[in-house]
């Protein structure tokens, strides 16, 4: 049985499974569904066709599912969908998607979400992401597994972050950033490979090594992007590295162009 402040105000045709919190003055609407032991803090506001994950949790005054802000939006039933045991803290902005694009907002699994952020219409966090303070994301941004945005990253619309990159506090980001890359500045420019966060998950010596080969390709070798893609291309089908094809494949598929 769920557990309701008696000040909350939670629909009759919401979903809340076996565990759910919800604080007081919370506003849960008609088309959200909670997942097992998710916590919804006191003033939160659920609402639009919202579909949350098991052990969540959400801190006060944050506004989850709302109408996406596209001048083009007319009140389609498109979604929010968020995952399994991620926080997000106060004052955060997650809304639903367009028709215009695939329809959905998606939040993974394992995200730590700070306080003023905002997730705008069609955005898509991979797993395990560490978004800090007042970081804003446009619209269609995707964000990769393990990425760390530092506090007050600004992302324009259609954006990708790859894999493992991390994004410097104030970074402005205009164009893609390939997976392992760090960046920083206005607008941003590539600062090296995030080496640290790699060690950290894991990723054997050799393979770091390999990666950063990869980067010298890409950033230090003074090549155009298609004679780097071509090099690329040689070193993946001599080490048959995984991490070294979700590189390249990021880097081949068509965006908003590379930080260089």
């Amino acid at each position: 049985m769920a557990t309701i402040h008696p000040t909350a105000l939670v629909d009759k045709q919401a979903e809340l499974a076996e565990g759910v919190t919800v604080g007081p003055y919370a506003v849960i609407g008609p088309q959200v569904t909670v997942g097992a032991r998710t916590q919804i803090g006191a003033h939160c506001v659920v609402t639009g066709h919202t579909s949350i994950g098991e052990d969540n949790r959400f801190f006060p005054f944050s506004s989850i599912g709302e109408a996406p802000q596209d001048k083009k939006y007319a009140g389609e039933p498109t979604r929010l969908v968020i995952g399994h045991r991620n926080t997000i803290r106060e004052y955060c902005t997650l809304n639903t998607g367009t028709v215009q694009d695939k329809g959905v907002t998606t939040l993974g699994d394992d995200n730590w979400i700070m306080a003023y952020v905002h997730i705008a219409h069609d955005c898509s966090l991979g797993h395990h992401t560490t978004i800090a303070n007042c970081t804003q994301l446009g619209g269609h941004v995707e964000i990769g597994d393990w990425v760390v945005l530092g506090g007050f990253t600004g992302i324009h619309q259609f954006c990708r972050v790859g894999a493992h990159a991390m994004c410097a506090v104030g970074t402005k980001l205009v164009q893609d950033v390939p997976p392992f890359v760090m960046a920083e500045g206005s607008p941003a420019a590539p600062r090296g490979l995030n080496t640290e966060g790699m060690k950290r998950r894991g990723f054997a010596s050799d393979d770091i090594n390999r990666i950063k080969r990869a980067y010298k390709i890409l950033y230090r070798d003074g090549l155009l992007l298609e004679e780097a893609k071509l090099e690329l291309t040689q070193l993946v089908q001599e080490s048959g590295l995984q991490a070294l094809k979700d590189f390249l494949s990021f880097i081949q598929t068509p965006g908003r162009g590379l930080i260089r």
